[in-house]
């Protein structure tokens, strides 16, 4: 859960008099979500935020769906999504569902030409490879490597990229992400329990205040279509902003594993939550420690969700041919676990360097047509002994 973040001049109290220099107001804009009930910041804009020229047409982005309902185990190879040089056009929906798309993009501009709002999902950026800056209506964020970027619904916002070589793993969800409850006490600080803390979390800095007026294209996406919007003013135009509700950025590299005696379940590596789906971070870590413990993962049945793991880096214990970025689809209902001889060479081990993201939906996850192109159709077939 984000905490509580000021940048940039406010006002000392909320819904009052904020005057610019020569005597005029800064126009407040309440940006929240969940109705009033939800996270929120106060934003105190140079114009006001409203003022929308034209709306220049718009287009369908909905994924195409090559198959409705899946019950293969698959292996998409992520790398082979070819890349592209426009930021929008470069992301690639592969699996989908009512709640959630998880998109690949190798983008190669090293920025674009327009902004960007998704009106109707929080968007979790993983940097495979790239580096950069996030430039937000809200404040700036560095990234490289490694970097989780969370960007909350109706964020305005353009990626500069450092050069044309970039992977982003990205989870769009239709419902807010939060850091896990079961890490956070009641007043939403995270316990010591927690495999990471608040000062983990990089919020915002260099808030960027432009005062321009003239044409500038925000495309906002909303209900799977993308609006081109032309604003009379620059959108950062922000002078200040105080409460809870903005970007932030966490580094997979200050996961901090929790081990035990003998092979703990996946929910130990969580990271980010909705009630719609969660997602964990498999790092670095030292193995199980009783004597005769088994480090592979057991077997184990998905009744209730699909397992999808976004392989980043490292040597993949439980898996036989994986690469950095390859997909593994494991689909509810049947069970799955290690490849055969994974079991016996983890004997022993003591530790792995494996990095990798996961996501479990609680529905059935589609299969696009764009996942269908780079999909390893026989990789349900890998488990059998020949």
């Amino acid at each position: 859960m984000p905490f509580y973040h000021k940048l940039g001049k406010i006002p000392h109290k909320r819904h009052t008099i904020f005057k610019k220099p020569d005597g005029s107001l800064y126009y407040e804009q309440l940006f929240g979500t969940i109705g009033f009930d939800g996270m929120s910041s106060n934003l105190y804009h140079e114009h006001r935020p409203t003022q929308v020229k034209k709306i220049d047409g718009s287009y369908d982005v909905t994924p195409k769906v090559a198959t409705k309902n899946n019950m293969h185990s698959l292996r998409l190879k992520g790398f082979q999504v070819i890349p592209e040089p426009d930021y929008l056009e470069s992301r690639k929906v592969v699996l989908t569902n009512s709640d959630v798309d998880i998109t690949l993009a190798s983008p190669q501009n090293l920025t674009q030409d327009y902004f960007y709002k998704n009106a109707d999902s929080d968007e979790l950026l993983f940097v495979h490879k790239g580096s950069g800056v996030l430039r937000t209506h809200l404040g700036n964020l560095d990234f490289k490597y490694g970097d989780y970027l969370l960007i909350p619904r109706g964020v305005i916002y353009k990626i500069d990229f450092d050069d044309e070589n970039n992977r982003l793993f990205i989870v769009e969800s239709r419902r807010p992400i939060y850091t896990p409850k079961r890490y956070r006490n009641w007043f939403g600080q995270l316990l010591e329990h927690s495999p990471f803390c608040e000062r983990d979390l990089r919020q915002p800095q260099d808030l960027e205040t432009h005062d321009e007026v003239g044409d500038f294209v925000i495309k906002v996406k909303k209900n799977n279509e993308i609006f081109n919007m032309v604003y009379a003013t620059h959108p950062f135009d922000v002078v200040g902003y105080d409460g809870y509700n903005y970007p932030y950025a966490f580094s997979i590299h200050d996961f901090e594993p929790i081990t035990g005696r003998i092979h703990q379940p996946p929910p130990v590596h969580q990271t980010f939550e909705t009630d719609a789906f969660v997602v964990c971070s498999f790092c670095p870590r030292k193995y199980d420690y009783h004597p005769e413990s088994i480090p592979a993962p057991y077997n184990h049945s998905n009744i209730d969700s699909d397992e999808v793991l976004y392989y980043v880096d490292g040597d993949f214990m439980s898996r036989n041919d994986i690469e950095p970025g390859h997909i593994s689809l494991h689909p509810a209902g049947i069970p799955h676990g290690p490849h055969p001889g994974a079991v016996e060479r983890s004997i022993g081990q003591t530790e792995t360097e494996e990095l990798a993201v996961m996501v479990d939906t609680f529905k059935p996850l589609m299969v696009t047509e764009e996942g269908a192109k780079i999909a390893d159709k026989s990789y349900h077939q890998s488990w059998l002994e020949h």
